[in-house]
């Protein structure tokens, strides 16, 4: 099987209209603490790109795009899900809203990038910006969890290694 480019279009078309509303989401909410439950709102919008990439890489080989799109959104998505629980720490919302800011323009450019291998992606993916996603994530207490369902809470740093980043 290989993948179709018609349906590879119609994920990036559907992702990056996804993407546009997770940017309005963040930035409607930025500086506001009071509006830290619509951060599930962006986890469930990531969601589907996650479940999209994931259902097309497996048509796709190894090395595809669509196999580091897929492990990034769920990143992104831990991030939010786990961030969208944060009950008393509005520094550690502001930092976890601008984090998801810096994570989803990362994940317009591994969209906008589809057609290169992932060696190459896992380059320009700003080693700050993974530092940054270690620290916040190990801010989390272990009763939050990453998912509507219980999760281990080193789920994050599991995300981040299968990234290989």
């Amino acid at each position: 099987m290989s993948l179709d480019k018609e349906i590879v279009k119609e994920f990036l078309d559907e992702s990056k209209q996804l993407v546009e509303g997770l940017v309005e989401i963040l930035e409607g909410i930025e500086g506001d603490f009071g509006k830290v439950s619509q951060l599930a709102e962006y986890g469930n919008g990531v969601d589907r790109i996650m479940g999209g990439a994931k259902s097309l890489a497996l048509l796709a080989p190894p090395d595809h795009a669509l196999h580091m799109i897929s492990d990034y959104a769920a990143v992104c998505k831990a991030v939010s899900y786990k961030a969208s629980q944060i009950s008393n720490n509005e520094e550690l919302y502001n930092i976890c809203v601008g984090l998801l800011l810096d994570a989803t323009e990362n994940l317009i450019f591994l969209l906008n990038n589809i057609e290169e291998k992932v060696s190459v992606l896992k380059q320009k993916i700003p080693q700050a910006f993974i530092e940054r996603l270690n620290w916040a994530s190990n801010q989390f207490d272990e009763n939050v969890s990453a998912t509507v369902t219980k999760s281990h809470p080193s789920e994050i740093n599991a995300l981040i290694k299968k990234l290989g980043l």
